[in-house]
């Protein structure tokens, strides 16, 4: 699959690129792709959740009331869970909610997950650029010569740069990691997937193992 590339200003510089079709034109798997999105969203929670049981709750242990003749149920603590204050139920404890998949699953999941975006020509090719200095201002220039500014993109760099990774911080539909960093969610999650020429090389070498 041949792309062409595009510059700074959005265009063409007369240069294609051949996209592998190992990684952009196979098959895709549906399930391997939602496995590795619900993996990812899994990992991503905390788990911190806690709420006091019966016998973690503080406070008298004495018989509230006589056993019998009162005309109503039976009560033996304060603690217990159907009082006002009283303990929970079988609430939640802290536990992790992370989850393990298969490293050729999630190989195969990135690679579906690319192959969407190229069917769908969501994906951009643009050649290696940087910013003099980190400048919020310079990121929204590129996303309008990309016609990006009113999508969600991810920007995948073959090695980290850091006057553009500062300039997209503070934009909250841009997000820039390296070809390393890419997971099948953060693919699945943009509309246009901006691909740096200096990644392709990284990209094909890690999902063709």
């Amino acid at each position: 699959m041949e792309i062409a590339v595009l510059d700074l200003n959005g265009k063409e510089t007369g240069r294609k690129v051949n996209l592998s079709d190992a990684v952009y034109a196979i098959e895709p798997n549906d399930h391997a792709v939602y496995l590795d999105v619900k993996q990812y969203l899994a990992n991503q929670r905390q788990g911190t959740h806690k709420a006091k049981e019966r016998a973690e709750i503080v406070g008298s242990t004495r018989k509230i009331k006589k056993q019998k003749g009162t005309g109503t149920a039976r009560a033996g603590s304060i603690k217990n869970p159907l009082f006002k204050g009283g303990g929970r139920v079988f609430g939640p404890r802290p536990r992790s909610y992370s989850q393990k998949l298969n490293k050729n699953v999630k190989r195969l999941a990135r690679k579906s997950a690319l192959t969407l975006k190229a069917k769908s020509e969501s994906i951009i090719v643009v050649e290696d650029f940087n910013f003099d200095a980190a400048k919020t201002k310079n990121f929204i220039n590129v996303l309008k010569a990309l016609g990006l500014d009113s999508k969600k993109s991810l920007f995948v760099l073959g090695d980290s740069n850091n006057n553009v990774y500062l300039s997209s911080r503070n934009l909250k539909t841009s997000e820039v990691l390296t070809s390393s960093e890419l997971s099948t969610y953060k693919i699945v999650n943009a509309n246009s997937v901006v691909l740096f020429e200096g990644a392709l090389e990284g990209i094909e070498s890690n999902l063709s193992k």
